[in-house]
């Protein structure tokens, strides 16, 4: 297979997918070590993965070239390095407090004693997108690591240049090599993969995730999904406008606005519309692309995405919508780019308001009463996260429950990028399954076992005879 250089436009770079008779033999290779993985223990499991982060980072710089490559960028490449390393840690801490077992007696029946345990599924499929490709693998892969499972990673065919340096860490790590695989591949490897694993963690859109969940269903295992979103913001009357536009701009256009979690939508108060409007504008025109030094937004990493980007402004203009700066894919050095793009006079029959457009393109609407704009927020068939602006914390905050999405940042936005303590789960098209952050992350990986003494007498068949 060949994969496009996103900042060149050029092929250059080929590399083989594995065939359905190398992703079996795999899969047996790690089903046959996971025993042993599991037998170590957590805090063993521990050990060995901060082994894992130290080969990581002894890999450091190829790891750095290869993902740069891959998508084009180098602060957000070096981002997910550090997130990735962060992951390990956070979870070789966690994991032996989480698989912690304890006894408890039957509030119904005192003599019976309870012993809750986990039972990790022996070998997990992860399947990765191509906007993170590093840290979206590692996302699933390493809390399943800690559970005591053995994981095979699906990376995305279009970013697949950070898996040789990954896999050189993998093999000096010792333990860690036997239970843990990763092959890039497009959708014909991962529809291998699935029938062979016990469960699978799938991030990326939602038409292939419903493929994915249906292919699950046909194997009878568990699908956990983290889809696509549309991230609405709105920022109520008396709102700080300052940092509001501050805030929107970043979780709008970070990752030239290729994550899930980006901002697509936002509702402002008329009465502060034009201001906060008149901000945004500013602040994007101030915002260069990262061909030049010092420059922000790097380029569109799927080249298929610009077209999908470009349609969205076609049609959005096409129904009325006024384009205040950017708006059009621009070609450097054959890479494909966009600028920050602000849109007005936009309404919900536009495909820039309801589809997720993957792009650093910001919708902005008036609304005249917050129950216009929780409405507004809310017609969508996503609910992956929001953001809610307002003049206080308790009147920000109020609004936010009444959102239909699995995370809401308040007062300021995409903080599901940094925070991972908290449980959230994707609403509606956004996601199914239980949270991949907070302590379900790794537990969701655990089959749940109940181990019942009872210490008392047991009752005779007599008990059950039948009484006049």
């Amino acid at each position: 297979m060949r994969a496009r250089n996103p900042l060149t436009g050029e092929f250059d770079f080929e590399f083989a997918a594995p065939g359905d008779d190398e992703i079996e033999a795999a899969t047996k290779r790690l089903r046959a070590a996971q025993p042993r993985w599991r037998g170590l223990g957590p805090e063993a499991r521990g050990a060995a993965l901060i082994r894992f982060a130290q080969e990581i980072e002894r890999r450091r710089t190829a790891l750095f070239a290869a993902l740069s490559a891959d998508t084009g960028r180098r602060a957000i490449a070096e981002h997910e390095i550090q997130g990735s390393l962060a992951l390990i840690r956070r979870w070789a801490e966690e994991a032996p407090r989480l698989l912690r077992e304890s006894e408890r007696p039957s509030a119904a029946h005192p003599n019976i004693a309870m012993r809750e345990t986990g039972e990790p599924f022996a070998l997990v499929g992860a399947i990765s997108p191509w906007n993170f490709p590093l840290l979206l693998s590692m996302i699933d892969a390493i809390p399943a690591l800690a559970a005591g499972c053995a994981v095979f990673i699906k990376p995305s065919e279009v970013t697949p240049r950070f898996v040789g340096p990954l896999m050189d860490a993998v093999a000096a790590a010792t333990d860690v090599r036997d239970v843990l695989h990763v092959a890039a591949g497009d959708g014909a490897v991962g529809a291998a993969l699935v029938p062979l694993v016990d469960c699978v963690a799938f991030t990326g859109s939602v038409p292939t995730g419903r493929k994915v969940a249906e292919a699950a269903a046909r194997a009878f295992i568990p699908a956990f999904l983290e889809l696509g979103g549309k991230d609405p913001a709105i920022v109520l009357h008396g709102a700080d406008l300052e940092r509001a536009a501050t805030a929107i701009l970043r979780a709008s256009v970070v990752s030239t606005g290729q994550a899930c979690q980006s901002l697509e939508r936002v509702y402002v108060d008329a009465r502060s519309f034009d201001e906060f409007t008149r901000l945004l504008v500013e602040k994007a025109k101030a915002t260069p692309l990262a061909f030049v030094p010092g420059g922000i937004i790097g380029p569109i990493i799927f080249s298929r995405q610009a077209d999908v980007i470009a349609e969205h402004l076609r049609d959005a203009v096409d129904k009325g919508a006024v384009i205040l700066c950017g708006g059009k894919i621009e070609t450097h050095g054959g890479g494909r780019w966009i600028a920050p793009t602000v849109l007005t006079r936009v309404r919900h029959d536009m495909k820039v308001m309801t589809e997720e457009t993957f792009g650093p393109v910001i919708p902005v609407m008036p609304f005249a009463t917050i129950e216009e704009a929780v409405a507004r927020a809310n017609d969508s068939v996503y609910g992956l996260s929001a953001a809610v602006f307002g003049p206080t914390e308790a009147d920000a905050a109020a609004v936010a429950e009444r959102l239909e999405a699995g995370a809401v940042s308040i007062n300021d936005a995409g903080l599901t990028t940094v925070v991972f303590e908290a449980e959230k789960t994707g609403f509606k098209l956004s996601g199914l399954g239980p949270s991949r952050t907070g302590a379900s992350g790794l537990t969701r990986f655990l089959r749940r076992k109940a181990l019942l003494y009872n210490r008392g007498p047991v009752a005779p068949i007599e008990a059950f005879a039948e009484r006049d």
